[in-house]
């Protein structure tokens, strides 16, 4: 019995339609949710993280503004931008693409962001939102995660998640969102004792771990959900997760490929926080 292939393509398209439809109703009122993409330098996957990001905005209504920044500028050039885009009316999401070049501190960047137009999810106070369970913007591909399970038809509630990876971008966040969830939530790392023991236990597993199909059949309960986070370029230039795909593949009862799974989820995610960012500015409840 094979496993189900969760098509993170398809509900990202989902997503997108609802969303194109709340933005028609602002336009309707002169309300155009505004996000502004600061790139700083010449990272070539950041390049094409942009370029998506530009063309979602065209597809779904928003305005955007891109920033692209030598990666020359200084830390202090680069704050004196993100200081402009939180007093501009006009933007309503603020997205600093990372990384950033060795001389920039991160750190006092994301701070630098106003909460209110935080789309990351990366800001202190939004992560601190997060985890007393207050409404924030949610980091992109933890939310994502979550949509995609509850999208699939997969109860959360009481299952027991083990989530593999322990990063401040996917793996912290998205334990907090399982959390959030009702699922009883496990976090496995480099330093676990007997990680296999723990992850066939799981009822959901998520993998972000940056390794290429680094976990088989041996971690997998059977009939586990499993979503695996990574995306990896191998020595033949294809992609591959965290997850060895096909050989969880007659172990899992449902699995998210790579690519087209998790992926396409954060940018639509990064769309629904700026959506969601322009409603709060002008009053407008969820």
């Amino acid at each position: 019995m094979s496993a189900q292939r969760i098509e993170g393509k398809q509900i990202s398209d989902a997503i997108r339609v609802e969303i194109g439809e709340e933005t028609a109703k602002l336009a309707q009122r002169g309300i155009v949710p505004g996000l502004a993409v600061v790139l700083v330098g010449e990272d070539p996957a950041s390049k094409v993280y942009v370029g998506s990001k530009e063309k979602a905005c065209q597809q779904l209504g928003f305005y955007s503004e891109v920033h692209r920044l030598p990666a020359s500028t200084t830390q202090e050039e680069l704050l004196a931008v993100i200081d402009k885009l939180n007093n501009q009316s006009t933007i309503h999401g603020i997205l600093v693409q990372l990384p950033l070049p060795k001389h920039i501190e991160e750190k006092p960047v994301i701070d630098a962001i106003s909460v209110h137009k935080d789309v990351d999810g990366f800001h202190p106070i939004s992560v601190g939102n997060l985890t007393i369970g207050d409404d924030s913007l949610l980091p992109c591909t933890p939310s994502g995660v979550i949509e995609l399970i509850k999208r699939t038809g997969i109860e959360i509630a009481g299952r027991h998640a083990v989530v593999i990876g322990r990063s401040n971008i996917v793996g912290k966040p998205v334990a907090m969102l399982l959390l959030r969830e009702h699922a009883t939530v496990t976090i496995c790392h480099s330093r676990t004792a007997d990680m296999e023991a723990i992850a066939k236990t799981a009822d959901i597993l998520v993998v972000a771990i940056g390794k290429p199909k680094a976990i088989g059949r041996s971690f997998v309960k059977p009939g586990a959900v499993i979503i695996d986070v990574g995306i990896n370029r191998l020595p033949d230039g294809k992609l591959a997760g965290d997850v060895d795909y096909d050989d969880v593949l007659d172990t899992a009862g449902y699995v998210t490929p790579v690519p087209g799974g998790v992926g396409p989820m954060t940018i639509t995610m990064l769309m629904l926080n700026t959506l969601k960012a322009a409603k709060q500015a002008n009053g407008i409840g969820e």
